[in-house]
């Protein structure tokens, strides 16, 4: 699998960006050609919001979609300076929650945008975690066959993984995000100050996928993790600014590579994922949140590897030790190790009937494996569901 192009490892090396007024963000390109688009991360910048996007299109109209939790903090904001820049303004608030992220949701705000007379000049905003940013991306690539789409991510995990690299979709009973699309947005606003509104648990499930990052790309960033836990648990904006740039930065490199998966390089992102979305559907979304999900099966993908002897136990072990010390399980749910397979082989990187996993073969550097055996997996699950 070819690596993507290196990047020095200092935090600060992406570009900064001044907002009027006297206003700083850092901006990250993710260069797809026509479909390039810009990420601004920065405190306090989601009054920006209206001045960013009438700057980076031409539109007349938006369609705000929020849930019930971001909506009361952030929607009447967002509405205003949309308003201030001369945009005609809906918005629709969808209750909160994975199980929002369904076809008879869907169904609903495309009729909404019917009634709100959405034509091309309309604009999609995604305002509120990686649930309204996948269902409100889904409307966008789908309504009218394709509308423009800005991201303003409010979760940390969406900040740092699902607002980026145009992944949208929804989820059916049986699976999870198995329908969707690719549709990149035209802008993503990250405002870091929106963190210190989410409840505790929402924001350390989010650190769950900063520290994948680490492990399958950066291990100099996995470090400097490490050694930056007080800040980062005591939601630091200088840090978090810093971390989530280089998040963006890192998924960047990785979609600009393989926007479409059609390489396999994409796939190192879902690092933990064939164990997490098991965990999720088998406990119907509702008792695990996404980044503990994404904890656990990290840590399960990482028993395994060394359990094959191609990543060492020390480094095994630092990766379970960072992801208790930020205070995320590594323990999978009280399930039968033989359905959390039959579950795991749903998951789209199975190719004729065969499961392939992401395993890591040292801090920073991760493989597909195709030759995973059933009894690997059920191994790896049952001594965990005992401890």
């Amino acid at each position: 699998m070819r690596r993507v192009k290196q990047h020095g490892h200092q935090l600060t090396e992406v570009a900064r960006f001044r907002l009027k007024p006297a206003m700083t963000a850092t901006r990250i390109d993710v260069n797809l050609g026509s479909r390039s688009y810009p990420i601004f991360v920065g405190d306090q910048i989601l009054t920006k919001v209206g001045e960013l996007i009438t700057s980076a299109m031409d539109a007349t109209h938006a369609v705000v979609i929020t849930d019930s939790n971001v909506g009361p903090l952030y929607l009447e904001i967002c509405q205003r300076v949309l308003e201030d820049q001369g945009m005609r303004v809906n918005a629709v608030t969808v209750p909160a929650g994975e199980t929002t992220k369904s076809l008879p949701y869907a169904e609903q705000l495309w009729n909404a945008l019917v009634d709100f007379h959405a034509d091309r000049k309309t604009v999609v905003v995604a305002l509120g975690g990686g649930v309204v940013g996948d269902l409100a991306g889904f409307i966008a690539a789908t309504f009218a066959r394709g509308l423009r789409l800005v991201q303003i991510p409010t979760s940390l995990l969406a900040q740092v993984d699902s607002s980026v690299g145009g992944k949208v979709g929804i989820n059916l009973e049986k699976a999870k995000n198995m329908v969707g699309a690719f549709h990149q947005p035209s802008l993503v606003v990250i405002d870091v100050g929106t963190l210190r509104s989410l409840p505790q648990r929402e924001y350390i499930s989010g650190l769950a996928e900063v520290v994948k990052y680490g492990v399958i790309l950066d291990a100099q960033f996995f470090e400097f993790l490490e050694h930056n836990v007080p800040a980062i648990l005591n939601v630091d904006p200088a840090i978090l600014t810093s971390i989530i740039a280089r998040c963006c930065r890192l998924k960047a490199d990785v979609v600009e590579a393989d926007e479409r998966e059609e390489t396999g390089y994409r796939a190192i992102l879902n690092y933990g994922h064939t164990f997490a979305h098991a965990f999720e559907t088998l406990t119907n979304y509702t008792s695990l949140l996404h980044g503990e999900a994404v904890a656990i099966g990290m840590t399960c993908a990482a028993r395994l590897a060394a359990s094959r002897n191609m990543f060492s136990s020390d480094e095994c072990k630092r990766q379970t030790d960072l992801l208790r010390v930020l205070g995320l399980p590594t323990e999978p749910p009280n399930l039968s190790p033989h359905d959390v397979l039959a579950c795991m082989r749903h998951d789209k990187k199975v190719q004729h009937g065969q499961l392939r996993l992401i395993l890591p073969k040292r801090l920073g550097q991760v493989e597909l494996v195709a030759d995973v055996d059933p009894g690997e997996i059920t191994a790896v699950l049952a001594p965990l569901q005992t401890n």
